[in-house]
């Protein structure tokens, strides 16, 4: 009796079923409609990073990532740069902090004089806005929406309170969408196997133990990662459980987990944009 394939039955019915850097900075209400925030705290005066100040709450369009003005003729500009020049002491800025990212409320030209200057801090007040999302200077808006997509699939899924040494991370938008349907898809086969309803967290488990972790397991055992340079191992996994389910389906029988694997690689490697 050939050996039950619990990651093969679960493709054949999912399937059935069927660093660009940006140009100006980040907008503050964009990214807080994105990352969900749990609440906020204020914290007073402190000595911020310049170099960690990349958004803006209503001027994002007036100035650019590196905080250059879009219109270098600005003679506001102008102004507060001559009185940092003559070593004026000006004003703390507003800003608001989310993840290790400040957004301007208050103050851009400031900033922008700062930077220009070659200061390393500037004094500000600050409010926090908190979150589950570590966001970083160096995110890009598609790796803040792709944070934004992996915390949302931990709330849903509680995965990393059933599973703490599970670490999913996609490069492509929406894939995390697609593994919240392979886990409905999966529970709602597997009730109709055993004859109840499957809590959703027990869901969540078989999937991850039965369908997902072979074929991470089989990505890592025959190195084929090496060959997506810039893909993680849950990228092949959203693409090589297609791969499987239709060459189950040509061929007839369960395909061998680690072959497929490379020859998935040596046909695809280098060339798959999601």
């Amino acid at each position: 009796m050939p050996p039950r394939l619990p990651w093969l039955g679960f493709l054949r019915r999912l399937f059935l079923l069927a660093k660009r850097e940006p140009a100006l900075l980040l907008p503050f209400d964009w990214v807080k409609e994105k990352v969900p925030v749990k609440g906020w705290r204020y914290l007073g005066l402190q000595e911020v990073e310049v170099e960690k100040i990349l958004g803006s709450v209503d001027r994002y369009d007036d100035f650019s990532r590196a905080f250059l003005p879009v219109h270098p003729e600005d003679e506001r500009q102008k102004k507060v740069e001559a009185a940092l020049a003559r070593g004026e002491v000006l004003p703390p800025v507003k800003l608001y902090k989310l993840g290790t990212i400040y957004f301007v409320v208050d103050g851009h030209h400031r900033v922008a004089a700062a930077k220009k200057m070659g200061a390393k801090y500037i004094d500000a007040e600050v409010m926090e806005f908190l979150t589950d999302v570590i966001l970083t200077p160096t995110d890009t808006e598609k790796e803040i929406l792709l944070k934004a997509e992996y915390a949302g699939f931990l709330r849903h899924t509680r995965l990393k309170e059933l599973r703490p040494e599970a670490e999913i991370v996609l490069t492509e938008l929406s894939g995390y969408r697609k593994l919240l349907e392979h886990i409905d898809v999966h529970r709602y086969f597997r009730g109709l196997e055993e004859g109840r309803e499957i809590p959703y967290d027990e869901a969540v488990l078989s999937w991850y133990d039965r369908v997902y972790q072979p074929i991470v397991d089989a990505i890592v055992r025959t190195g084929i990662l090496k060959k997506f340079p810039g893909r993680t191992e849950a990228d092949l996994y959203v693409w090589l459980s297609e791969h499987l389910y239709y060459l189950a389906k040509e061929r007839g029988v369960a395909p061998d987990l680690e072959q497929t694997a490379r020859e998935f690689a040596e046909k695809y490697g280098g060339k798959l944009r999601g």
